[in-house]
């Protein structure tokens, strides 16, 4: 399945359209380091996803896919609590750091749960990236540094 097959089945599957007009946009470019974004106009309901087919840092773009639709179906909860965040704390300062930074990380581990589910289930490429995961130090490696406090 190519990507635009593979975009359009997850657009049908997780029922993104007839509400959302979306398309798919390949990025070719050395320079652009994220793996999957979003531009969205809200008043429109038009997105485009853009996926990186250049470099991308996980393995497997379907997950990629997947997972920025996900966001896209959750983008109204998501735009709603960082209104409240917003609305409640005053930025810059620790309270609204702390509950914007809980809140995306939240949502990031939501979404990642959700699509592993998804894929899982319903995936043509059912194999997880561990992209990110290869790029981060070993416990070993972490607690080097701890070594040394007695």
């Amino acid at each position: 399945m190519n990507l635009q097959e593979c975009f359009d089945k997850w657009c049908q599957k997780l029922r993104i359209i007839p509400e959302w007009d979306v398309q798919l946009e390949l990025i070719d470019d050395e320079s652009w380091h994220k793996t999957g974004d979003f531009k969205i106009d809200c008043d429109d309901h038009k997105a485009i996803l853009m996926l990186n087919v250049k470099n991308p840092k996980q393995e497997n773009l379907e997950e990629v896919i997947v997972h920025e639709l996900m966001h896209l179906k959750l983008y109204p909860l998501d735009q709603t609590t960082e209104a409240l965040i917003c609305s409640i704390f005053q930025e810059g300062t620790s309270e609204w750091d702390f509950a914007y930074r809980t809140f995306f990380h939240t949502l990031e581990a939501t979404v990642e749960e959700l699509t592993k589910c998804y894929l899982l289930e319903f995936g043509e490429n059912r194999k997880l990236s561990y992209g990110r995961c290869k790029q981060m130090k070993s416990f070993n490696e972490l607690y080097e540094g701890l070594k040394n406090l007695e």
